[in-house]
């Protein structure tokens, strides 16, 4: 017998019940995530003070003491609230946060340490095998002592995994019912004709902006600034690339769950990367868009017209795609509970 495709999904069934107490496996992961945050931390905190650790002389971060302290204090905010995620995760009274506060900084979390956890190690191999400078930063003036960029961005990567490892477990405990199954399984009422249609308007408008990206990974330098036309590496081109790939990770995984496509798929596959996707542009494109909006030091740095309405566009775009995954979780859970 065939179910009606309106009907519940067997799968769609109640949440399951609260995640257990941590075992010393997720204890362990909690320190590591907090433990991970300290280096970096420690340097920000220095920096606020007045300290010139880690900064050679001739910095660009030198130049405007007041902006950078205040950049400083925004990060260090922005880090510690790792550490209250990573509290939330494993204790008990993280069970009573209501999911969009507990949501929201997660996906911001995801969105930020991506690209971080790929592209740092990305970057050094290519550094490897190509030589050359590294394309995270810009290596034709002062800017940190290379031993600050191993010890921060390993500590970001520790950070994302052993948060990552927590969320999961605490996501699977309180709202596994959302992923079970495959795209097979999806009632059409999980998508509807709007979120179709904004999944489909949101993922036609990343396109050109993926596509500059990728263009910039090949070669291309119309819209760069001449520091970075100048300044350009293997990495440079490296990282380029992988933002292109977040767009197509982020329209992939919002585009399967809309139309339903890719049916044998587990759920959690296309969910994982629009999540992920959609937090890497939408987050990359906010900050990229905020440091864009600071005095450069240099007019040859000075953002261009396109690179700002790039990150811009970026920032609205993957916000527009993680909202069309919120609405399939929204409507997925109370299809969950509809069905108990």
């Amino acid at each position: 017998m065939t179910p009606s495709p309106n009907a519940p999904s067997p799968l769609a069934r109640a949440p399951l019940a609260p995640a257990a107490a941590p075992s010393t496996v997720h204890r362990a992961l909690r320190a590591v995530a907090i433990a991970a945050c300290l280096p970096y931390l420690a340097l920000k905190v220095a920096w606020v003070a007045g300290s010139r650790i880690g900064i050679p002389e001739g910095s660009v971060l030198l130049e405007r003491p007041g902006l950078m302290a205040v950049a400083n204090s925004v990060t260090i905010l922005m880090d510690a609230a790792v550490v209250v995620l990573a509290l939330l995760l494993t204790q008990r009274w993280g069970l009573r946060v209501r999911a969009w506060l507990l949501a929201f900084p997660m996906w911001v979390a995801t969105g930020l340490l991506t690209p971080i956890m790929i592209g740092f190690p990305v970057d050094l191999l290519v550094r490897l095998v190509a030589g050359g400078e590294s394309g995270v930063a810009d290596a034709s003036e002062p800017f940190l002592d290379e031993w600050v960029f191993p010890v921060v961005y390993g500590g970001f990567i520790v950070q994302g995994l052993a948060l990552g490892a927590l969320f999961v477990r605490y996501a699977w405990g309180r709202w596994g019912h959302v992923w079970r199954g495959t795209v097979w399984d999806l009632s059409p009422s999980m998508s509807g004709p709007s979120l179709r249609a904004a999944a489909a308007v949101a993922s036609l408008a990343l396109l050109p902006l993926a596509a500059l990206h990728l263009s910039w990974a090949l070669g291309a330098t119309g819209g760069l600034t001449p520091a970075q036309i100048a300044g350009r590496t293997a990495g440079f081109h490296a990282l380029e690339a992988l933002r292109a790939l977040y767009a197509a990770a982020a329209v992939t995984g919002v585009l399967l769950l809309a139309f339903r496509r890719g049916r044998s798929l587990p759920v959690g596959l296309p969910l994982a990367l629009g999540w992920a996707g959609s937090g890497a542009v939408g987050c990359w494109g906010g900050w990229r868009l905020l440091a864009s909006l600071s005095p450069a030091s240099d007019p040859a740095k000075e953002p261009t017209a396109l690179l700002t309405l790039v990150y811009a566009g970026e920032m609205i775009v993957g916000t527009a795609l993680a909202g069309c995954v919120a609405v399939f979780l929204l409507r997925r859970h109370a299809a969950g509970w509809a069905a108990r």
